[in-house]
């Protein structure tokens, strides 16, 4: 069985990658044979390996551009990491319609062991970990043509852009995300959040932005209560500074350590 036959036969089901094993157990070709197609169609550019033993196919649509949208593959690739997975932060934003930088790198959060971030040809992924997974109301399921994929919430999205902050921009870059993703938030994710959600610190900085950009907004109340009836101390807004924050004069005890504008 040749690999242009089984790449067909994926494509007419809608799927654009595929493992090393599953190619070797519709052809039943020998190791040297797989590894020969492989190479061969990957020199010509419609396949990709994107990790060992996994590969996408690259469509004639997609050949120019040399890679396929994420929402292709991601699930099939954690699904085959064995690994769980939402795609977060600027990758997120642009999903949910809130992307002012078309940037060359893709965003997911996954768990687990350290791993590699991708950079081959055209393609640019950065993989971000966590120890708290969320809560699955705060992850949505998109559909694409491929199927299901997992991505953060539009609360979620805001709250890793903000704890992340320091290794993607810093606030000012994500400001305009985040004011139009407010714009998506429903009140009960934020009940949802409140639920699990363990860096205090971060629901400041978050109740800090929505006050300066939606200061009525009906999602500060639930907040505020929940950072009283815990507690909480001040912060810096920016985590780049190393220095200890002063004195505060506002309601989350955020010493605001820079001057922000958008950064569009």
């Amino acid at each position: 069985m040749k690999l242009t036959d089984f790449i067909k036969s994926r494509l007419s089901l809608e799927e654009y990658s595929f493992s090393r094993n599953e190619y070797m157990a519709y052809s039943g070709k020998d190791t040297n044979a797989v590894t020969t197609d492989l190479a061969y169609l990957s020199e010509k550019g419609e396949i990709l390996a994107l990790r060992k033993g996994f590969y996408l196919i690259i469509p004639p649509r997609y050949l120019k551009l040399g890679i396929i949208p994420l929402e292709l593959y991601v699930d099939k690739l954690f699904d085959y990491l064995d690994k769980p997975y939402y795609i977060g932060l600027y990758s997120a934003a642009q999903i949910h319609g809130a992307a002012h930088q078309q940037a060359q790198t893709e965003y997911i959060i996954t768990q687990g062991s350290r791993m590699l971030d991708i950079r081959k040809k055209n393609v640019g992924i950065d993989f971000f970990l966590t120890s708290n997974w969320p809560n699955k109301a705060n992850v949505d399921m998109k559909k694409s043509n491929a199927g299901y994929f997992n991505v953060s919430d539009p609360l979620l999205t805001i709250v890793d852009l903000i704890y992340h902050q320091r290794k993607i921009g810093g606030i000012n870059r994500m400001l305009v995300n985040i004011e139009e993703l407010l714009d998506e938030v429903e009140l009960n994710k934020m009940d949802s959040l409140l639920q699990w959600y363990p860096h205090k610190s971060v629901l400041q900085r978050l109740g800090y932005l929505i006050d300066y950009i939606s200061p009525g907004s009906d999602l500060l109340n639930p907040l505020l209560l929940y950072l009283e009836k815990y507690g909480y101390y001040p912060i810096l807004l920016n985590t780049s500074d190393k220095i200890k924050p002063g004195a505060v004069d506002n309601r989350w005890k955020v010493d605001v350590n820079l001057v922000l504008e958008n950064n569009v």
